[in-house]
């Protein structure tokens, strides 16, 4: 089946690396699966995914503890820790657990690494359904640069292919719908592991169960779009992205890179929203316990821009301690339709520090994004952006839930780092 098909459009979705780093528990993942069911299910959040190393019975933060022993079956495949998921008890796997988030109404998703376990490979584990084993198809000089768990897979070995079909056969037996690989889009020190992506777009194929794959960490290279395009669903343009106005400002850049590559099952991907409550165990992104550092207007500008450029979405702080703004922000229907439902966003002109971006709504309708990215307050007119103004007959202004016909009065002003989407209705 394609793979594109299993994600019709952009993901919605919790992460828990933002807030719990590498030790977020059940009780948590629960608890913030409750939370989406009752107060983001309607508005179109319906994924909660488990991130790394939750096989790691000692995890504390986001601070890895270097070459420690992890959770392992016989057929060298990582399991969940029994400590940190109860649940998991007695072989059970992910599997109790996702049928509690399925019991919600909702999606189930987990972290991986690329390759496979180091210890594995030094205990010369099996693998399941090949007389190979660990240590013949991995690969020593392939590891990860900040993560010490494993090492890449030899994809041309004999038992390579199996392996992954053997996680992915596992994964599907649990119920999970959503498989977020690390390690394997790019990283500042190695490039990006097509053979390893190959064979788990193969594995996924042949597991029995759709899952949507998305790929980590970031920046993808664009020369491999098309490559990506026909085996993910969605891949990282940024490294991991945090609460900093440079790096809300960058994702400008990295949006109009990728801009026309999104829609048809294909999903470049602006990373987490870091917003709420996070860091409660995470050290990264030069912060600790913390509400995001992100403005207000910041804020407003990010779940702008990733709105229209149709990024995912996955909200990164602890659910629960929402206030009601970041509530409000992270379920305005006009955000997230034109998320979910536009069409060809681009970059409709950058001048100074006025970005704007347009994309197409449904009935001839037209989104306008409008950026302020400079240090004073910007003034400006809807005209100055759309030259046939007079042709819509309605303006709705998103982020004001204000609807008012197109000849009225159209000047605004929009503070630092702000900015207003409006949608010209016909």
């Amino acid at each position: 089946m394609d793979h594109r098909l299993f994600s019709p459009t952009p993901p919605m979705g919790w992460n828990s690396w933002d807030c719990y780093g590498a030790a977020v528990t059940e009780a948590e993942i629960r608890g913030n699966a409750e939370y989406m069911a009752e107060h983001l299910l309607s508005a179109g959040w319906d994924t909660i995914v488990v991130d790394i190393q939750w096989s790691e019975p000692g995890a504390v933060s986001s601070q890895y503890r270097q070459f420690v022993p992890l959770e392992m079956d016989e057929f060298s495949r990582l399991m969940p820790a029994v400590n940190r998921f109860p649940s998991a008890a007695d072989g059970q796997g992910f599997k109790p657990l996702a049928e509690y988030v399925h019991g919600l109404g909702l999606k189930f998703g987990i972290h991986i690494m690329r390759g496979i376990p180091r210890q594995a490979a030094h205990q010369n584990t099996a693998i399941k359904g090949t007389t190979a084993t660990a240590r013949q198809i991995a690969s020593p000089n392939s590891i990860c640069p900040w993560n010490t768990d494993m090492y890449g897979v030899d994809a041309a070995q004999d038992g390579a292919q199996q392996y992954y079909n053997s996680l992915f056969e596992l994964y599907a037996s649990w119920g999970v719908d959503f498989i977020k690989v690390d390690d394997i889009a790019a990283s500042r020190l190695y490039d990006i592991h097509l053979p390893e992506i190959e064979l788990i777009q193969n594995a996924i194929q042949h597991c029995g169960r759709p899952i949507i794959l998305s790929l980590s960490p970031g920046p993808a290279p664009l020369e491999h779009a098309g490559f990506l395009s026909t085996h993910a669903n969605m891949w990282r343009m940024t490294d991991d992205f945090w609460d900093h106005w440079t790096l809300l400002l960058d994702m400008f850049d990295r949006c109009e890179k990728w801009q026309g590559k999104s829609g048809n099952g294909n999903w470049p991907d602006c990373d987490m929203l870091p917003l709420g409550h996070i860091g409660i165990r995470s050290v990264d992104g030069g912060g600790a316990d913390r509400w995001t550092r992100f403005t207000k207007d910041e804020q407003v500008t990010m779940m702008s821009l990733w709105g229209i450029f149709r990024s995912p979405l996955f909200f990164g702080g602890e659910l629960r301690d929402n206030d009601e703004w970041t509530l409000n922000l992270i379920t305005n229907k006009h955000i997230i339709d034109m998320n979910q439902h536009s069409a060809n966003a681009r970059l409709f002109s950058r001048k100074n520090d006025c970005i704007v971006w347009t994309a197409e709504g449904a009935n001839g309708s037209t989104y306008i994004a409008i950026f302020n990215i400079g240090e004073q307050e910007l003034s400006t007119e809807l005209s100055a952006h759309v030259a046939d103004l007079q042709s819509y007959s309605q303006v709705i202004d998103a982020w004001e839930n204000t609807t008012t016909f197109s000849n009225d009065a159209t000047s605004f002003t929009i503070p630092t780092h702000g900015a207003k989407v409006f949608q010209l209705l016909k």
